[in-house]
């Protein structure tokens, strides 16, 4: 994917910011039906991005209302910014909608709200900086710079939220999440791990 069409495809997972924004404005209950609501549509949706006859069928039924070109430019968008396996799978925002409202839904509100953002940021600028800048590269294509850039991202958010060692623990795993794109997709994983990671070393006081 070229750097062109990353950078589309992060503007676009930025949105997901949304999500621990509604939170701290409107509280968890908004939160979960926002969430819920988000992912509802998405799946509702999901076929028609994936089955071809079914987009073409909604095709034809859009070119009676909207002029032709936008959609055939609109349609070449999206396919720019999906990853090769996210064009006959399930895409990331599936993901996404399912992991951020199973943390809103059980978690704690700062680590919650921490850990959606951090997955959604952290990896955006892992990408921004890693692909251009990345000099250091390991076999799977990442690179220490980008790793780099998802860590102090994660501290810069993570530190107003909660204390400096669950911040740095917070961190370290969402940077491995991200690094080793842990299964079944990392914008699902991405999120847990924080926040499963966060939520584990407070119950148990590892330290003080």
């Amino acid at each position: 994917m070229s750097m062109k069409s990353e950078l589309k495809r992060k503007a676009l997972h930025l949105t997901g910011l949304t999500v621990p924004l509604v939170y701290i404005l409107f509280g968890k209950e908004v939160a979960l039906i926002f969430v819920g609501l988000s992912f509802a549509a998405f799946i509702a949706l999901e076929p028609l991005r994936i089955v071809e006859h079914l987009r073409d069928k909604l095709k034809k039924k859009l070119g009676l209302y909207v002029d032709k070109q936008l959609i055939k430019i609109v349609e070449r968008e999206i396919d720019t910014i999906a990853r090769e396996h996210e064009k006959r799978s399930i895409g990331a925002h599936i993901y996404f909608t399912l992991a951020a409202f199973t943390i809103v839904y059980f978690f704690p509100k700062d680590i919650a709200i921490g850990s959606i953002a951090v997955a959604t940021l952290g990896d955006a600028m892992a990408a921004i900086i890693g692909k251009p800048f990345g000099k250091h590269r390991f076999k799977n294509g990442k690179s220490v710079e980008g790793s780099l850039a998802y860590f102090i991202t994660a501290l810069l958010i993570l530190i107003p939220l909660i204390d400096v060692p669950h911040a740095v623990i917070g961190a370290f795993a969402g940077t491995l999440a991200e690094f080793y794109e842990l299964p079944p997709d990392d914008n699902f994983s991405n999120q847990l791990a924080v926040a499963v990671t966060l939520y584990i070393f407070r119950k148990f006081a590892f330290w003080g």
